[in-house]
């Protein structure tokens, strides 16, 4: 089957399917600019949510690497910075698999839409991860350390201040030199909204009162912070998932405990992770009004699939529907 044909006709975004370095659909499709009618191209920058929580956990890994922290090592002996709220037995290792039981700033069992955060606090001041600080300073623990997965955008957050207390600079700035210089992510990087290079697809929420469409500037943070808001492009995707897999950037073991399942069956270290007939395989997502994103790497077969939607449309359907079509034609060719 043509995969171009499981795309729906309104679909805005970008997509990507690789299997075995052979290029099977890599197109743009919709527009960066809908008023101007300037459409998306395979260059393009997007947004990719907490998809970038990844990134941070990579950088994680490598200051465990260097021995600069310990896996097991709780925060009150590594951040400077006293969070008089947060148990202080909580550790990396559970911040980095979402089962540390802080309070969230973005608790989405509460808080339906990520705007909503902005109603009262302006999202123009979060620019860097303290600007967070007043958003989950006074939340209380809601769970015992490490007893359950819940997912957790705090606990990211507290994961970037670490770096950047570790690295003495700006987290983004560790990430460009760890992970995207190497990989060769030339066109990666955590841009405020306000200040963005040239082709970068906007993102836009729909009005269901005016039956019109209009931008997220104010409905996420102005620039992107341990939780979320990296953007990147399709091949910069491509060359994360080979050079990180490589070993270039943190050693294979490394890699692997990443993509091992830790307190839940379906997350391990910044990586969700989707079981495709039994095989067990890593992938990276984010959601931010007007924004989906999913990307996966299937090492058994060499496979991945990247899909954003800059209209905030269902990406996860169509990453089945891909995988759906690949599994057959896998197992077609084995028989």
């Amino acid at each position: 089957m043509d995969l171009k044909q499981l795309v729906p006709t309104d679909f805005s975004g970008f997509i990507s399917v690789t299997s075995n370095a052979e290029s099977l659909l890599f197109e743009a499709y919709g527009h960066r600019d809908l008023p101007n009618k300037i459409k998306n191209n395979v260059d393009t920058l997007f947004g990719t949510a907490s998809g970038s929580k990844t990134f941070v956990a990579v950088a994680i890994m490598k200051l465990i690497e260097e021995k600069k922290i310990g896996i097991d090592q709780p925060i009150n002996q590594i951040l400077s910075k006293k969070l008089p709220n947060i148990d202080p037995s909580v550790t990396i290792h559970q911040l980095l698999n979402h089962t540390s039981g802080i309070g969230d700033y973005y608790d989405e069992e509460i808080i339906n839409d990520y705007a909503e955060l902005w109603i009262d606090f302006p999202n123009y001041k979060i620019r860097k991860n303290s600007d967070l600080l007043p958003l989950f300073i006074d939340k209380k623990m809601v769970d015992i350390p490490g007893k359950k997965f819940q997912y957790n955008n705090t606990g990211y957050v507290i994961l970037a201040t670490i770096i950047e207390e570790l690295t003495r600079q700006e987290f983004d700035r560790y990430l460009k030199q760890i992970i995207f210089d190497p990989a060769g992510m030339s066109s990666t990087g955590y841009f405020a909204l306000d200040r963005l290079p040239a082709n970068v697809a906007n993102a836009y929420i729909y009005d269901e009162k005016t039956s019109e469409y209009y931008t997220n500037i104010y409905s996420i943070d102005a620039k992107g912070t341990g939780a979320g808001g990296c953007f990147t492009t399709l091949k910069d995707l491509e060359y994360f998932w080979q050079t990180l897999f490589s070993g270039k950037i943190i050693t294979k073991q490394a890699v692997e405990l990443m993509q091992t399942m830790q307190a839940s069956d379906y997350y391990g270290y910044g990586f969700w992770i989707a079981k495709n007939n039994a095989r067990a395989f890593p992938y990276m997502q984010g959601q931010d009004p007007g924004i989906s994103f999913i990307s996966s790497y299937d090492r058994s077969t060499n496979q991945t699939i990247t899909i954003m939607s800059n209209l905030g449309q269902d990406v996860w359907s169509l990453h089945k529907e891909f995988s759906a079509v690949l599994l057959k034609k896998n197992d077609e060719i084995q028989l």
